[in-house]
């Protein structure tokens, strides 16, 4: 077992948020799903943006929310200059129903303000407004993507607690992937969780995911039980290629899918999106 995947000695206790169920269940509103990360720079809000756009070709009503609070890039990825932000929400300045947009792939967003100091800590004045907008738009949506921070602060924490299903992206890089074993530690411990879905992005090989994945389970069995006295269970939902087309796409802020939609790593995260409808989503009338 590749010295990568043994886990951190000192994996840093993280701040327990309110203990908060799931917002929405199946068949009563959107499916909540959370994409995390346990490091920054893995390419999750990439993947967050694209797979909204491989959802909504597949008929979901899907909406994305940059719940990265302090340091929101959603609207970079997707090209957008929004007048109005989730800052304007919470400040009452404005509705919520005009902070929601369009984007390119026709899915909505809901974006929030680079820099936003007073909300890089989860007060209980923020808990509530981002419950108030979870509760508001749930029932609007088929799918709700939450394009959470990276990390274990108690705001990643609660956000990703509002879900019902979580998306870790990580990459075959030794500190992605120590990482995303200590965000799943917390998932486990702090949130009860019984499963976590993984996405390998930057595959350079394909099976390297699915084998990432294998070995990361394994330290898992030995070192994390859940509530239930089980090992956490990992659920490799797909791997994203390492492709040149990427970089591109990110450079020019376009959304992979709309630019080169036949290059392999758009082409994965359409099978990705099939995965999610076929296993998570109540299908569409």
């Amino acid at each position: 077992m590749s010295d990568a995947l043994s886990p951190p000695n000192n994996t840093p206790a993280a701040p327990v948020p309110p203990t908060t169920p799931p917002v929405s269940a199946p068949g009563t509103g959107a499916r909540i799903i959370a994409v995390t990360s346990g490091k920054g720079g893995v390419g999750k809000t990439f993947v967050s943006a694209n797979l909204a756009a491989a959802l909504t070709r597949r008929g979901q009503r899907v909406l994305v929310l940059d719940a990265d609070l302090g340091l929101a890039n959603l609207d970079v990825v997707l090209n957008l200059h929004p007048k109005i932000t989730l800052h304007d929400v919470f400040t009452g300045k404005a509705a919520l129903q005009d902070a929601i947009i369009q984007a390119p792939g026709g899915f909505s967003v809901l974006l929030a303000g680079s820099g936003m100091v007073e909300y890089s800590r989860l007060t209980p004045e923020v808990r509530n407004q981002f419950l108030n907008v979870i509760q508001a738009i749930t029932p609007k949506y088929d799918v709700v993507l939450l394009d959470t921070g990276a990390g274990i602060s108690d705001v990643v924490l609660f956000s990703v607690s509002l879900a019902s299903e979580v998306l870790i992206v990580a990459t075959p890089e030794p500190t992605s992937l120590t990482d995303a074993y200590a965000a799943i530690k917390v998932l486990a411990m702090q949130q009860k969780r019984q499963h976590v879905r993984m996405v390998i992005n930057q595959a350079a090989r394909p099976g390297d995911g699915r084998a990432i994945t294998s070995q990361l389970q394994q330290v898992l069995d030995r070192f994390v039980s859940t509530e239930s006295g089980r090992a956490m269970r990992l659920i490799h939902m797909g791997d994203i290629p390492a492709d040149p087309a990427v970089r591109g796409a990110v450079m020019r802020r376009q959304l992979l899918l709309l630019q080169t939609p036949g290059c392999a790593a758009a082409l994965a995260i359409a099978q990705l999106a099939n995965k999610i409808e076929s296993t998570l989503l109540v299908p569409t009338a």
